[in-house]
């Protein structure tokens, strides 16, 4: 695969050579694509404190149509497009007189998605995401890529398309940046394993009878790190980090039987790659996502970054320990996943967004979720449609829409 994903060091398979970028003091033209949400608003408080290194193209957002008419006012921005097109007056309204275009809409963040920008942060939470960042590719330029479900979904089709552009990607998940930046240098072909690590969030320690009566609130208030709701619910489930399995496997091109989870609750290691003279090379950082955002957006050089330096000393201990799959299966179904391929990403995310929008909604317990995301795959692949490789986005898509149906029938009915 010529082309796609930028290059660490001298690392072959998937990772291909790159485009350094501007040069110093050049202003960087950028947009961000989820910027109210806590990616969004992260790569913005590192814009703020860089003046004049930036122009911003485009913001987008969904229900917060205040907070992002205020960035939009705030940074300048040539376009301000919510997703949900009942609430173009409102945005419309909120910008008048400020120069900044409004719009709505899925067309409308197409059409953000093609405006000339050197970077784009691709920070839109699910499957929503996929078609900007696609459209964004065609510009050649650099996709800081925050979105995972588009590698889970459609991985292949990503990397062809970056390939197809000469556009580079480059991860913006702590995890993945964490392996990015472990293998500078390196040569895939002596790399024997990939260690992503998870924090086991807040129901770490929980025994499986309390998980069921789990709620929201409990689910979405994480230890370590500051994110949205969903995001952290995904993280307590640790279907955040069954994403980013298959996510690893697509990034780096390596086997899944190499790819390996440990529970990490301090959240200071983020990765570590383990070589075939033993060696293990790990990245250490403060739980603070402006690590891999300022990475990607600096690459491939190093800038000063507004994050907590760490005390080894105040540390002390550093706590690791295996995954229970049996309290959480999330691990186990993406190993499932990565083992039938095709169009089982797509319909793995379908599912999971599903299962916790009915976890969300009251709808399903917490050890549900799970649950419902394996009797869909199991539905699913009954019929052989998950073996399937897609060659378009729009059979991505299209089994994104089946195994909603398919997910969303299989609650109706009380099976779960």
């Amino acid at each position: 695969m010529a082309g796609s994903l930028a290059q660490p060091g001298r690392a072959g398979g998937r990772l291909a050579p790159a485009a350094a970028g501007a040069g110093a003091g050049a202003v960087r033209r950028i947009s961000i694509f989820g910027a109210t949400g806590s990616i969004g608003e992260s790569t913005l408080d590192l814009l703020a404190r860089d003046p004049g290194a930036w122009q911003v193209v485009a913001l987008t957002g969904r229900e917060n149509v205040g907070r992002l008419a205020a960035l939009a006012r705030a940074f300048g921005a040539e376009l301000a497009v919510t997703a949900d097109p009942a609430r173009e007056g409102e945005l419309r309204d909120r910008l008048a007189d400020s120069g900044v275009e409004a719009a709505a809409g899925p067309a409308a963040l197409l059409e953000a998605a093609e405006r000339p920008a050197d970077v784009t942060v691709a920070a839109i939470v699910g499957a929503a995401g996929l078609a900007p960042g696609f459209r964004a590719l065609a510009q050649g330029g650099r996709l800081a890529l925050a979105n995972k479900e588009s590698l889970v979904a459609a991985g292949p089709l990503l990397l062809a398309e970056a390939a197809r552009h000469g556009a580079t990607i480059l991860p913006v998940d702590s995890e993945h940046s964490a392996v990015f930046q472990a293998l500078a240098g390196e040569d895939m072909g002596a790399v024997e394993r990939i260690v992503i690590t998870a924090s086991g969030g807040p129901f770490r320690t929980w025994p499986a009878a309390r998980l069921a009566a789990a709620t929201v609130a409990e689910a979405a208030a994480h230890p370590n790190w500051s994110m949205g709701r969903r995001i952290s619910i995904d993280s307590a489930s640790l279907f955040n980090k069954a994403l980013e399995l298959i996510e690893a496997r697509e990034f780096f091109g390596i086997a899944p039987e190499r790819l390996e989870v440990v529970v990490h609750p301090q959240s200071i290691v983020h990765a570590l790659v383990g070589f075939s003279d033993g060696a293990l090379i790990a990245h250490l950082g403060a739980p603070d996502m402006r690590h891999a955002i300022g990475y990607a957006l600096n690459w491939p050089r190093r800038r000063p970054l507004p994050v907590r330096r760490l005390d080894l000393a105040a540390l002390g201990t550093l706590a690791f320990e295996a995954p229970d799959e049996a309290r959480f299966p999330a691990l186990r179904l993406a190993r499932a996943v990565m083992a039938t391929g095709g169009l089982a990403g797509a319909a793995f995310n379908a599912a999971k967004e599903i299962a916790l929008d009915g976890f969300i909604a009251g709808r399903l317990r917490f050890p549900a979720m799970a649950a419902l995301v394996e009797a869909t795959l199991d539905r699913l692949s009954a019929g052989g449609g998950l073996t399937i490789a897609p060659s378009r986005l729009d059979d991505v898509l299209a089994m994104d829409h089946l195994a909603r149906q398919t997910a969303a029938a299989i609650v109706q009915a009380g099976r779960i």
